[in-house]
């Protein structure tokens, strides 16, 4: 789980990286964001990153699930008090209904844009490379359709910020790298990332709604 975990929230600093080029709307930055789009599914290192990172993601799914399972036939009954606010903070005690949530957001957003861009009928740009990125505008700026797009994309990356702020820091635990020393820096970076990650991501959909209007 630590290392799929540490893997993936790698990727997801790539890949953000690659989508903040959405923010520019223009014909010219359309352009771009399509033959970044093109060179991420074409190029052959990539391909073979890519591979493993959905063997990562159903990996981390499955194993996350069966964690679950393992810790409720460990304590099959509740405990008559319980005050876990005491002893941990609310995402390390939902990491599988925010895991739910973050891997339904994956299906469906996998559905919208990397099955098109590999077999969707889409259009191609002046460059002659698929025009993904109107697809993704026309997504977020479809009427009410779009719009309830958007809000589950921010629920989902809200669900994506908590999972961060646990996961980050149990990642480091579970390597038994815990130090009195750098622990707080941990705690610090992983907080950072759980708050600017997910911020940015859900940003970019927003964004992209607003400029509609």
């Amino acid at each position: 789980m630590a290392i799929t975990g540490l893997f993936l929230i790698s990727f997801l600093i790539v890949h953000l990286l690659g989508n903040l080029q959405l923010l520019d709307l223009s014909v010219e930055g359309q352009e771009k964001f399509n033959a970044y789009a093109k060179f991420m599914t074409s190029f052959p290192l990539i391909k073979i990153v890519s591979y493993f990172l959905y063997a990562s993601i159903l990996f981390h799914a499955v194993d996350g699930i069966v964690l679950v399972m393992q810790n409720r036939k460990a304590r099959p009954e509740r405990y008559k008090s319980w005050k876990p606010n005491n002893n941990s903070i609310w995402a390390s005690r939902n990491m599988g209904l925010l895991g739910t949530i973050i891997l339904a957001f994956i299906i469906m957003h996998m559905g919208q844009f990397w099955y098109q861009m590999h077999w969707g009928e889409i259009g191609v740009d002046a460059q002659g490379n698929k025009d993904l990125a109107t697809v993704v505008i026309k997504t977020y700026q479809d009427g009410t359709s779009g719009m309830i797009i958007v809000a589950l994309y921010v629920i989902s990356m809200a669900a994506i910020g908590f999972h961060l702020w646990h996961g980050f820091a149990s990642a480091f635990q579970t390597f038994g790298l815990n130090h009195k020393r750098y622990n707080p820096i941990i705690e610090k970076l992983g907080y950072g990332i759980s708050v600017l990650i997910p911020l940015a991501y859900a940003f970019i959909p927003v964004f992209i709604l607003m400029a509609k209007n």
